[in-house]
């Protein structure tokens, strides 16, 4: 039997489920946790904050890439590219269920703005995706380069102790590289200038706010 080809609203319904799953829900990774091979860290209350504060702007970096994901496979053009972008986007469902594990053992919560942050991203999603699929892939692998830095420095800044994290980032960024290479070699193109800063603007705001709140 073939399988059922998903009418627009069948795909809009799927959507609103998975944002709603996103940002209010309880998401469950397929994969174990990389934390799980490290004890939790003896650290004061400063770094766990700080640990804490890094780890939400990750978690909020999911959420963006979920919805951004969710967006441009709603209107890809190319049945084999929707899936591909629906690939990636379970994968960074196990990195949004890892952030959120690890919020909770830091005693922290996620950015009480990830319902906005979701909105904003699938929004972009969805024009990157009405750009055309060389375009819309291209978003991803400037996006996943971009996520690839910003882990590197949260490598860097969480305190020294804590492998619990640090196990988990260095997986993420394993997947985003992974991400990048596999949407280039699908025909993701540059993106002109100014996108490339744009976008770099807007994550450096999002950093900093979701840091904090």
């Amino acid at each position: 039997m073939n399988a059922r080809t998903l009418s627009p609203l069948d795909r809009l319904l799927a959507g609103i489920e998975r944002a709603l799953e996103t940002v209010a829900g309880s998401p469950e990774a397929a994969r174990p946790s990389p934390a799980e091979a490290f004890d939790e860290a003896d650290m004061g209350d400063a770094e766990r904050r700080h640990a804490a504060g890094l780890m939400r702007i990750n978690h909020t970096g999911e959420v963006c890439a979920q919805a951004l994901y969710d967006g441009q496979a709603a209107l890809a053009r190319d049945e084999a590219n929707r899936a591909h972008l629906l690939h990636a986007a379970a994968e960074e469902t196990d990195h949004l269920a890892w952030c959120t594990e690890r919020l909770k053992e830091l005693d922290s919560r996620p950015s009480l703005l990830n319902p906005l942050w979701y909105a904003g991203s699938y929004a972009i999603g969805a024009l990157a995706a009405l750009a055309g699929d060389p375009v819309s892939l291209g978003f991803v692998v400037e996006t996943e380069r971009q996520v690839e830095a910003h882990l590197e420095e949260h490598l860097d800044k969480l305190p020294a102790q804590d492998e619990r994290s640090r196990a988990v980032l260095m997986q993420m960024q394993a997947d985003e590289i992974r991400h990048a290479h596999d949407a280039r070699e699908r025909g993701g193109i540059e993106l002109p200038f100014p996108v490339p800063e744009a976008m770099a603007l807007a994550s450096k705001v999002m950093k900093i706010v979701a840091y904090r709140v």
